[in-house]
């Protein structure tokens, strides 16, 4: 009887701590995945304005440079968002540089 009671419980314990611990991850998860995606996507865009420009075609050039700045300033955020959710300290300079840089691509048109 000690044994069932005992399993009930141990059981009974499992099940409480482990969605907390799915949830969590997923969520950091869910931000890191929406920051390379959208990095990777703004880098895709710059690069067929530089074979654009290269081809001699300035057709959207600057519609497609704001879309990639603002994906990237997006990039950034879930970046940072998902360092506030570890509750570990982002690296200011290298995000305060990407923040920089994005903002010139897109402002700069």
């Amino acid at each position: 009887m000690k044994k069932s009671i005992l399993i009930f419980f141990f059981n009974l314990l499992i099940f409480i701590i482990t969605p907390n611990q799915i949830s969590a991850d997923t969520t950091i998860d869910f931000y890191i995945n929406d920051f390379y995606s959208k990095s990777n996507e703004a880098s895709q865009i710059l690069k067929e304005i530089e074979n654009n420009l290269k081809n001699g075609s300035r057709e959207k050039t600057c519609s497609r440079q704001r879309e990639a700045g603002k994906l990237g300033l997006l990039a950034n955020k879930s970046l940072i968002k998902a360092f506030e959710i570890r509750g570990t300290k982002p690296p200011i300079r290298a995000l305060q540089a990407s923040q920089k840089k994005w903002e010139s691509i897109l402002n700069e048109c």
